[in-house]
């Protein structure tokens, strides 16, 4: 019961975190300000790392957003912010970087609990509802683009607080 309460905390924190993320953009680079808005906007346009160029297939802008989606039964929430990733699965907490490797961004990231089944993600594709990232450690995320301040619809409910028995103060 307290590994289900634990569980359950730590993906409503991940969830309130990754809205706080979307809260912050826009999806209009007008009313974004800064050379990384226009950068991100514009492929190409800084011609660097960091610019939202990925000389290829994905473009690293369309990434932004948060990602919500079941995987082998078990909620995935990926948020992606000025090239910053959040992702909880199942009992992990993740934070690291879209990188551009090889001319395509992945996510890199690292673990709070050690773990690496999600640590490297190549973006198998994207479009503006769907992401697909294959992780080195053998998972495939399909997810959903989240409404920016909304919560996701279909995704399973949190036990009821008042259904947890009374535990005696030490």
């Amino acid at each position: 019961m307290t590994r289900s309460l634990r569980t359950g905390a730590i993906a409503v924190a991940a969830l309130a975190a990754s809205f706080a993320l979307t809260a912050c953009g826009s999806d209009d680079a007008k009313k974004d300000s800064g050379a990384d808005a226009s950068a991100s906007a514009t492929p190409g346009a800084g011609g660097g790392e960091g610019s939202g160029d990925s000389g290829g297939g994905v473009d690293a802008a369309a990434l932004e957003g948060t990602w919500v989606g079941l995987t082998d039964g078990k909620n995935v929430t990926v948020s992606i912010a000025a090239r910053k990733v959040a992702l909880v699965a199942d009992q992990s907490v993740c934070q690291g970087d879209v990188k551009d490797m090889g001319g395509e961004p992945m996510l890199a990231l690292k673990c709070t609990d050690g773990g690496t089944d999600r640590t490297m993600g190549a973006i198998d594709s994207v479009d503006g509802s769907k992401l697909v990232v294959s992780w080195d450690g053998g998972a495939k995320d399909s997810l959903a683009k989240a409404e920016a301040g909304k919560l996701p619809s279909g995704m399973p409910s949190l036990p009821d607080l008042g259904d947890l028995p009374d535990i005696p103060a030490p």
